[in-house]
Protein backbone atom coordinates (compact mmCIF):
# COMPACT_ATOMS: atom_id res chain seq x y z
CA UNK A 1 0.00 0.00 0.00
CA UNK A 2 1.33 3.75 -1.00
CA UNK A 3 2.14 5.73 1.91
CA UNK A 4 0.32 9.41 0.67
CA UNK A 5 2.23 10.91 3.42
CA UNK A 6 5.53 11.11 2.07
CA UNK A 7 4.58 11.34 -1.54
CA UNK A 8 2.77 14.09 -3.12
CA UNK A 9 -0.27 13.38 -5.95
CA UNK A 10 1.85 13.46 -9.05
CA UNK A 11 4.55 10.73 -7.60
CA UNK A 12 1.92 8.68 -6.68
CA UNK A 13 0.31 8.33 -9.98
CA UNK A 14 3.47 7.64 -11.53
CA UNK A 15 4.55 5.11 -9.39
CA UNK A 16 0.78 3.26 -10.12
CA UNK A 17 1.47 3.44 -13.97
CA UNK A 18 4.48 1.75 -13.45
CA UNK A 19 3.56 -0.63 -11.48
CA UNK A 20 0.38 -1.99 -14.01
CA UNK A 21 3.52 -1.92 -16.98
CA UNK A 22 5.00 -4.49 -14.81
CA UNK A 23 2.39 -6.75 -14.15
CA UNK A 24 1.45 -7.45 -17.72
CA UNK A 25 4.55 -9.11 -18.85
CA UNK A 26 4.29 -11.50 -16.22
CA UNK A 27 0.82 -12.99 -16.46
CA UNK A 28 -0.29 -16.70 -18.39
CA UNK A 29 0.18 -15.20 -21.95
CA UNK A 30 3.92 -14.97 -21.33
CA UNK A 31 4.40 -18.57 -19.95
CA UNK A 32 2.44 -19.57 -22.75
CA UNK A 33 5.15 -18.50 -25.22
CA UNK A 34 7.97 -19.38 -23.36
CA UNK A 35 6.33 -23.34 -23.62
CA UNK A 36 5.62 -22.80 -27.38
CA UNK A 37 9.05 -21.82 -28.48
CA UNK A 38 10.25 -25.20 -26.37
CA UNK A 39 8.18 -27.17 -27.71
CA UNK A 40 8.84 -26.10 -31.58
CA UNK A 41 12.35 -26.24 -30.86
CA UNK A 42 12.86 -29.53 -29.44
CA UNK A 43 10.69 -31.01 -32.77
CA UNK A 44 13.06 -28.98 -35.06
CA UNK A 45 15.67 -30.81 -33.96
CA UNK A 46 14.94 -33.93 -33.33
CA UNK A 47 13.85 -34.11 -37.11
CA UNK A 48 17.20 -33.01 -38.14
CA UNK A 49 19.04 -35.46 -36.12
CA UNK A 50 17.23 -38.23 -37.13
CA UNK A 51 17.32 -37.27 -41.15
CA UNK A 52 21.00 -37.17 -40.38
CA UNK A 53 21.37 -41.02 -38.51
CA UNK A 54 19.03 -42.68 -40.94
CA UNK A 55 21.65 -41.83 -44.03
CA UNK A 56 24.66 -42.22 -41.91
CA UNK A 57 24.03 -45.26 -39.82
CA UNK A 58 20.96 -47.42 -40.24
CA UNK A 59 20.58 -50.00 -37.19
CA UNK A 60 17.47 -52.64 -38.07
CA UNK A 61 18.34 -54.74 -41.90
CA UNK A 62 14.35 -52.68 -42.80
CA UNK A 63 16.55 -49.49 -42.43
CA UNK A 64 19.36 -50.62 -44.39
CA UNK A 65 17.12 -52.54 -47.24
CA UNK A 66 15.07 -49.60 -47.56
CA UNK A 67 18.64 -47.23 -48.02
CA UNK A 68 20.01 -49.41 -50.34
CA UNK A 69 17.06 -50.85 -52.34
CA UNK A 70 17.99 -54.52 -52.20
CA UNK A 71 15.44 -57.51 -51.70
CA UNK A 72 16.20 -60.50 -50.46
CA UNK A 73 14.73 -63.30 -51.98
CA UNK A 74 12.65 -65.69 -49.93
CA UNK A 75 13.69 -69.70 -50.33
CA UNK A 76 11.93 -72.70 -49.99
CA UNK A 77 13.32 -76.01 -49.09
CA UNK A 78 13.31 -77.68 -52.95
CA UNK A 79 13.70 -74.62 -54.61
CA UNK A 80 15.64 -74.32 -57.31
CA UNK A 81 18.15 -71.39 -57.50
CA UNK A 82 21.10 -69.92 -59.78
CA UNK A 83 24.24 -68.65 -58.48
CA UNK A 84 27.83 -67.97 -59.05
CA UNK A 85 30.47 -69.78 -57.84
CA UNK A 86 32.73 -67.98 -55.57
CA UNK A 87 34.91 -70.58 -53.66
CA UNK A 88 35.84 -74.01 -54.27
CA UNK A 89 38.04 -76.64 -52.11
CA UNK A 90 37.68 -79.99 -51.30
CA UNK A 91 35.46 -80.14 -48.25
CA UNK A 92 32.76 -76.85 -49.35
CA UNK A 93 31.87 -74.63 -52.08
CA UNK A 94 30.10 -71.72 -51.85
CA UNK A 95 27.74 -70.16 -54.20
CA UNK A 96 26.40 -66.72 -54.22
CA UNK A 97 22.62 -66.68 -55.10
CA UNK A 98 21.40 -63.35 -54.01
CA UNK A 99 20.70 -63.88 -50.69
CA UNK A 100 21.48 -62.75 -47.44
CA UNK A 101 24.39 -64.87 -46.99
CA UNK A 102 26.26 -66.98 -49.71
CA UNK A 103 24.87 -71.00 -50.21
CA UNK A 104 26.79 -73.64 -49.08
CA UNK A 105 27.48 -77.07 -50.79
CA UNK A 106 28.76 -79.29 -48.09
CA UNK A 107 31.26 -82.23 -48.51
CA UNK A 108 28.17 -84.29 -48.29
CA UNK A 109 27.02 -83.38 -51.38
CA UNK A 110 30.36 -82.84 -52.70
CA UNK A 111 30.79 -86.93 -52.82
CA UNK A 112 27.56 -87.40 -54.66
CA UNK A 113 28.81 -84.61 -57.58
CA UNK A 114 32.48 -85.82 -58.30
CA UNK A 115 32.21 -85.74 -62.13
CA UNK A 116 30.42 -82.76 -62.11
CA UNK A 117 33.03 -81.07 -59.49
CA UNK A 118 35.65 -81.84 -61.73
CA UNK A 119 36.00 -78.61 -64.01
CA UNK A 120 34.00 -76.06 -61.78
CA UNK A 121 35.72 -73.47 -60.84
CA UNK A 122 34.99 -69.55 -59.24
CA UNK A 123 33.16 -67.50 -61.56
CA UNK A 124 30.61 -70.44 -63.47
CA UNK A 125 27.47 -70.18 -63.08
CA UNK A 126 25.54 -73.31 -61.36
CA UNK A 127 21.96 -74.43 -60.99
CA UNK A 128 21.53 -75.85 -57.41
CA UNK A 129 18.75 -76.44 -55.15
CA UNK A 130 17.60 -75.10 -51.04
CA UNK A 131 18.60 -78.23 -48.84
CA UNK A 132 17.96 -76.40 -45.91
CA UNK A 133 17.04 -72.35 -46.10
CA UNK A 134 18.91 -71.97 -42.81
CA UNK A 135 20.74 -74.15 -40.58
CA UNK A 136 21.61 -73.93 -37.02
CA UNK A 137 24.56 -71.33 -37.92
CA UNK A 138 22.41 -69.42 -40.15
CA UNK A 139 24.14 -71.09 -43.12
CA UNK A 140 21.75 -71.25 -46.43
CA UNK A 141 22.23 -75.67 -47.05
CA UNK A 142 22.57 -76.13 -51.50
CA UNK A 143 22.14 -79.35 -53.14
CA UNK A 144 24.01 -80.38 -55.95
CA UNK A 145 22.02 -84.12 -56.29
CA UNK A 146 19.53 -82.99 -58.63
CA UNK A 147 21.74 -81.11 -60.83
CA UNK A 148 24.11 -83.97 -61.24
CA UNK A 149 20.70 -86.23 -61.81
CA UNK A 150 19.86 -83.88 -64.92
CA UNK A 151 23.27 -83.45 -66.10
CA UNK A 152 23.45 -87.33 -66.20
CA UNK A 153 19.91 -88.16 -68.10
CA UNK A 154 21.06 -85.54 -70.84
CA UNK A 155 23.86 -87.67 -71.34
CA UNK A 156 21.86 -90.68 -71.72
CA UNK A 157 20.02 -89.00 -73.94
CA UNK A 158 23.20 -87.77 -76.07
CA UNK A 159 24.15 -91.39 -76.20
CA UNK A 160 20.19 -92.43 -77.63
CA UNK A 161 21.40 -89.63 -80.30
CA UNK A 162 24.68 -90.92 -80.93
CA UNK A 163 24.39 -94.58 -80.59
CA UNK A 164 28.05 -94.59 -78.72
CA UNK A 165 28.20 -97.76 -76.60
CA UNK A 166 29.06 -97.59 -72.62
CA UNK A 167 30.22 -99.66 -69.95
CA UNK A 168 27.37 -100.71 -67.31
CA UNK A 169 27.70 -103.40 -64.46
CA UNK A 170 25.13 -106.02 -63.46
CA UNK A 171 23.82 -105.64 -60.48
CA UNK A 172 20.30 -107.80 -59.91
CA UNK A 173 19.32 -110.73 -62.10
CA UNK A 174 15.69 -111.45 -62.48
CA UNK A 175 12.91 -113.47 -65.23
CA UNK A 176 12.95 -110.23 -67.16
CA UNK A 177 16.79 -109.89 -67.59
CA UNK A 178 19.36 -107.80 -65.59
CA UNK A 179 19.20 -104.56 -63.75
CA UNK A 180 22.20 -102.14 -64.24
CA UNK A 181 24.35 -99.21 -62.76
CA UNK A 182 26.35 -96.67 -64.74
CA UNK A 183 27.31 -93.75 -63.26
CA UNK A 184 25.39 -93.39 -60.32
CA UNK A 185 21.89 -94.32 -62.44
CA UNK A 186 19.98 -97.83 -62.31
CA UNK A 187 18.85 -98.86 -66.24
CA UNK A 188 17.21 -102.15 -67.14
CA UNK A 189 18.54 -104.62 -70.27
CA UNK A 190 15.74 -107.28 -70.83
CA UNK A 191 16.37 -110.48 -71.60
CA UNK A 192 15.25 -110.07 -74.93
CA UNK A 193 18.14 -107.38 -75.58
CA UNK A 194 21.11 -109.76 -75.17
CA UNK A 195 23.27 -111.67 -78.01
CA UNK A 196 23.55 -115.61 -78.30
CA UNK A 197 26.27 -115.94 -76.34
CA UNK A 198 24.20 -114.74 -72.82
CA UNK A 199 21.30 -116.39 -73.59
CA UNK A 200 20.61 -118.46 -70.62
CA UNK A 201 23.67 -117.33 -68.60
CA UNK A 202 22.51 -113.93 -67.48
CA UNK A 203 23.88 -115.05 -63.89
CA UNK A 204 27.31 -114.86 -65.04
CA UNK A 205 27.43 -111.03 -65.57
CA UNK A 206 26.02 -110.09 -62.29
CA UNK A 207 28.88 -107.49 -60.72
CA UNK A 208 30.40 -107.88 -64.28
CA UNK A 209 30.86 -104.94 -66.49
CA UNK A 210 30.05 -105.11 -70.04
CA UNK A 211 29.17 -103.09 -72.79
CA UNK A 212 25.77 -101.48 -74.15
CA UNK A 213 23.95 -99.03 -75.88
CA UNK A 214 20.77 -96.77 -74.98
CA UNK A 215 17.69 -97.49 -76.72
CA UNK A 216 14.95 -95.58 -74.70
CA UNK A 217 15.53 -92.10 -72.53
CA UNK A 218 12.33 -92.13 -70.26
CA UNK A 219 13.42 -89.18 -66.70
CA UNK A 220 10.15 -88.89 -66.21
CA UNK A 221 9.01 -92.16 -65.74
CA UNK A 222 12.90 -92.64 -64.11
CA UNK A 223 13.13 -95.63 -67.39
CA UNK A 224 16.18 -96.04 -68.70
CA UNK A 225 16.75 -99.57 -71.37
CA UNK A 226 19.91 -100.42 -72.54
CA UNK A 227 20.69 -103.19 -75.33
CA UNK A 228 24.00 -105.71 -75.19
CA UNK A 229 22.80 -106.92 -78.73
CA UNK A 230 23.29 -103.94 -79.92
CA UNK A 231 26.77 -103.76 -79.13
CA UNK A 232 28.18 -107.66 -79.80
CA UNK A 233 25.76 -108.41 -82.94
CA UNK A 234 25.82 -105.06 -84.36
CA UNK A 235 26.51 -106.29 -87.92
CA UNK A 236 24.10 -108.69 -87.59
CA UNK A 237 21.64 -106.40 -86.22
CA UNK A 238 22.49 -103.86 -89.63
CA UNK A 239 20.72 -106.40 -91.98
CA UNK A 240 17.79 -106.73 -90.28
CA UNK A 241 16.05 -104.28 -92.69
CA UNK A 242 16.69 -106.79 -95.54
CA UNK A 243 15.63 -109.82 -92.90
CA UNK A 244 11.92 -107.86 -92.22
CA UNK A 245 11.42 -107.94 -95.76
CA UNK A 246 11.75 -111.38 -96.73
CA UNK A 247 9.76 -112.50 -93.27
CA UNK A 248 5.99 -112.66 -94.15
CA UNK A 249 2.97 -113.92 -92.42
CA UNK A 250 2.54 -117.27 -92.24
CA UNK A 251 6.41 -118.41 -92.40
CA UNK A 252 7.02 -120.99 -90.06
CA UNK A 253 10.50 -120.58 -88.18
CA UNK A 254 13.01 -122.00 -85.42
CA UNK A 255 14.56 -119.78 -82.57
CA UNK A 256 15.31 -119.80 -78.89
CA UNK A 257 13.48 -118.64 -76.21
CA UNK A 258 15.41 -114.88 -74.80
CA UNK A 259 12.73 -113.81 -72.32
CA UNK A 260 9.61 -114.73 -70.38
CA UNK A 261 8.22 -111.88 -69.76
CA UNK A 262 3.91 -112.01 -67.69
CA UNK A 263 2.49 -110.69 -71.03
CA UNK A 264 4.23 -113.28 -73.13
CA UNK A 265 7.87 -114.74 -74.40
CA UNK A 266 10.35 -113.74 -76.36
CA UNK A 267 11.94 -115.31 -79.31
CA UNK A 268 15.27 -115.00 -81.21
CA UNK A 269 13.66 -116.44 -84.66
CA UNK A 270 16.19 -117.58 -87.06
CA UNK A 271 15.87 -115.92 -90.57
CA UNK A 272 18.88 -116.77 -91.84
CA UNK A 273 17.56 -119.03 -95.06
CA UNK A 274 14.81 -116.34 -96.00
CA UNK A 275 16.00 -114.68 -99.20
CA UNK A 276 18.74 -116.62 -99.46
CA UNK A 277 20.39 -119.81 -101.12
CA UNK A 278 21.73 -122.60 -99.13
CA UNK A 279 24.97 -121.77 -100.18
CA UNK A 280 24.85 -118.96 -98.86
CA UNK A 281 23.04 -118.91 -95.49
CA UNK A 282 24.42 -116.09 -93.36
CA UNK A 283 23.58 -116.69 -89.73
CA UNK A 284 20.45 -114.01 -89.03
CA UNK A 285 18.46 -113.16 -86.40
CA UNK A 286 14.59 -111.42 -85.56
CA UNK A 287 13.20 -110.51 -82.05
CA UNK A 288 10.20 -111.77 -81.72
CA UNK A 289 7.29 -112.43 -79.08
CA UNK A 290 4.53 -114.76 -78.81
CA UNK A 291 1.39 -113.00 -76.62
CA UNK A 292 0.14 -114.96 -73.63
CA UNK A 293 -2.89 -115.42 -76.10
CA UNK A 294 -0.94 -117.20 -78.51
CA UNK A 295 1.33 -119.83 -76.61
CA UNK A 296 -2.29 -122.24 -76.79
CA UNK A 297 -5.29 -122.90 -77.29
CA UNK A 298 -6.29 -123.25 -73.66
CA UNK A 299 -5.95 -120.60 -70.94
CA UNK A 300 -2.46 -119.53 -69.77
CA UNK A 301 -2.16 -117.84 -66.84
CA UNK A 302 1.83 -118.32 -66.79
CA UNK A 303 4.40 -118.19 -69.69
CA UNK A 304 7.14 -119.73 -67.42
CA UNK A 305 5.13 -122.95 -66.58
CA UNK A 306 5.38 -123.46 -70.38
CA UNK A 307 8.54 -122.29 -71.12
CA UNK A 308 11.99 -121.15 -69.92
CA UNK A 309 15.06 -118.96 -71.11
CA UNK A 310 17.01 -120.92 -73.54
CA UNK A 311 14.58 -123.21 -74.64
CA UNK A 312 14.48 -124.02 -78.39
CA UNK A 313 11.00 -123.23 -79.72
CA UNK A 314 9.28 -123.29 -83.12
CA UNK A 315 6.96 -120.66 -84.14
CA UNK A 316 4.53 -119.17 -86.90
CA UNK A 317 4.55 -115.74 -87.97
CA UNK A 318 1.68 -113.56 -87.74
CA UNK A 319 2.83 -110.15 -88.56
CA UNK A 320 5.85 -107.77 -88.84
CA UNK A 321 6.17 -104.77 -87.08
CA UNK A 322 9.03 -103.31 -89.20
CA UNK A 323 9.17 -99.89 -87.24
CA UNK A 324 10.11 -101.64 -84.07
CA UNK A 325 12.18 -104.52 -86.13
CA UNK A 326 10.18 -107.57 -84.71
CA UNK A 327 7.87 -110.04 -85.33
CA UNK A 328 4.76 -111.32 -84.07
CA UNK A 329 4.68 -115.31 -83.74
CA UNK A 330 2.61 -117.65 -82.71
CA UNK A 331 2.64 -121.18 -81.58
CA UNK A 332 -0.44 -122.49 -80.94
CA UNK A 333 -1.23 -121.44 -84.55
CA UNK A 334 0.88 -124.02 -85.66
CA UNK A 335 -1.96 -126.89 -84.83
CA UNK A 336 -5.26 -126.59 -86.17
CA UNK A 337 -7.80 -124.45 -84.28
CA UNK A 338 -10.13 -127.53 -81.98
CA UNK A 339 -12.84 -125.19 -82.29
CA UNK A 340 -13.30 -125.66 -86.25
CA UNK A 341 -13.88 -129.23 -85.81
CA UNK A 342 -16.19 -129.08 -82.67
CA UNK A 343 -20.06 -129.01 -84.13
CA UNK A 344 -18.91 -132.27 -85.86
CA UNK A 345 -17.00 -133.77 -83.02
CA UNK A 346 -20.03 -132.61 -80.15
CA UNK A 347 -23.01 -132.70 -81.75
CA UNK A 348 -25.98 -131.39 -79.95
CA UNK A 349 -27.40 -134.04 -77.23
CA UNK A 350 -24.40 -135.90 -76.83
CA UNK A 351 -23.20 -137.15 -73.67
CA UNK A 352 -19.74 -136.39 -73.15
CA UNK A 353 -17.47 -136.23 -70.40
CA UNK A 354 -14.88 -133.61 -68.91
CA UNK A 355 -12.95 -131.92 -65.55
CA UNK A 356 -14.45 -129.08 -63.86
CA UNK A 357 -11.13 -126.54 -64.20
CA UNK A 358 -12.71 -123.06 -62.33
CA UNK A 359 -15.94 -122.38 -60.58
CA UNK A 360 -17.21 -118.81 -61.36
CA UNK A 361 -20.51 -116.98 -60.31
CA UNK A 362 -22.39 -117.55 -63.24
CA UNK A 363 -21.70 -121.15 -63.58
CA UNK A 364 -18.95 -124.00 -63.97
CA UNK A 365 -16.26 -124.81 -67.00
CA UNK A 366 -15.90 -128.17 -67.91
CA UNK A 367 -12.97 -128.91 -70.03
CA UNK A 368 -13.35 -131.43 -72.76
CA UNK A 369 -10.02 -131.63 -74.34
CA UNK A 370 -6.88 -129.23 -75.04
CA UNK A 371 -8.56 -126.07 -75.95
CA UNK A 372 -11.67 -126.58 -75.58
CA UNK A 373 -14.14 -125.61 -72.46
CA UNK A 374 -18.02 -125.92 -72.04
CA UNK A 375 -19.98 -123.84 -69.66
CA UNK A 376 -22.85 -125.61 -67.76
CA UNK A 377 -25.10 -122.07 -66.80
CA UNK A 378 -25.61 -121.60 -63.25
CA UNK A 379 -29.26 -122.02 -63.64
CA UNK A 380 -29.00 -125.89 -64.95
CA UNK A 381 -26.79 -126.29 -61.94
CA UNK A 382 -29.40 -127.87 -58.75
CA UNK A 383 -29.40 -125.53 -55.52
CA UNK A 384 -27.86 -128.99 -53.25
CA UNK A 385 -24.96 -129.70 -55.82
CA UNK A 386 -21.36 -128.44 -55.52
CA UNK A 387 -18.63 -128.97 -57.58
CA UNK A 388 -14.96 -128.60 -57.29
CA UNK A 389 -12.15 -128.05 -59.60
CA UNK A 390 -10.51 -131.19 -60.75
CA UNK A 391 -14.02 -132.77 -60.23
CA UNK A 392 -14.88 -135.66 -63.07
CA UNK A 393 -18.21 -135.11 -64.24
CA UNK A 394 -20.65 -136.41 -67.36
CA UNK A 395 -22.65 -133.66 -69.13
CA UNK A 396 -24.82 -133.12 -72.47
CA UNK A 397 -23.89 -131.22 -75.23
CA UNK A 398 -26.53 -128.08 -75.53
CA UNK A 399 -24.52 -125.85 -78.21
CA UNK A 400 -21.75 -124.96 -79.75
CA UNK A 401 -20.55 -121.85 -81.38
CA UNK A 402 -17.09 -122.40 -83.05
CA UNK A 403 -16.96 -118.62 -84.16
CA UNK A 404 -17.26 -117.05 -80.26
CA UNK A 405 -15.79 -120.86 -79.33
CA UNK A 406 -18.48 -121.36 -76.43
CA UNK A 407 -20.17 -124.48 -76.07
CA UNK A 408 -23.28 -124.93 -73.59
CA UNK A 409 -23.48 -127.59 -71.62
CA UNK A 410 -26.01 -129.26 -69.01
CA UNK A 411 -25.62 -132.04 -66.14
CA UNK A 412 -26.32 -135.52 -67.15
CA UNK A 413 -28.93 -137.14 -65.26
CA UNK A 414 -29.33 -140.78 -64.45
CA UNK A 415 -31.91 -141.12 -66.97
CA UNK A 416 -32.32 -138.61 -70.02
CA UNK A 417 -35.40 -136.49 -69.55
CA UNK A 418 -38.41 -136.72 -71.98
CA UNK A 419 -37.98 -134.10 -74.20
CA UNK A 420 -34.65 -133.01 -74.06
CA UNK A 421 -33.30 -130.61 -76.58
Amino acid sequence: MINSVYLNRKEIYEIMATEKKVKKPVKKPAKTVKKTTAKKTVKKVSKKISKKVYKKEPKTMEELLKQTGYALKGLKKGQKVKGIVTSVTKRMILIDIGAKTEGVVIEKELELALDLLSNLKVGDEIEAFVGSPENERGQILLSLRQTVMNQRWGYFDELLKTGKAIEVRGLEVNKGGIIVKVQGVRGFVPSSQFGREHLGRLNELQNQPFQVKVIEVDKEKNRLIFSEKAVSEKAALAQQSDALKAVKAGDELEGIVSGIMPFGVFVRADVSQKGKKKQDKEEMFLEGLVHISEISWEKVENPGVHYKTGDRIRVKVIGVDEKSARLNLSVKQLTGDPWKKMVDKYPEGSKVKGEITRLAAFGAFVNLEPGVDGLIHISKIPSDKEFKPGQKIECFVESVDPDQRRMSLSLALMKKPVGYK
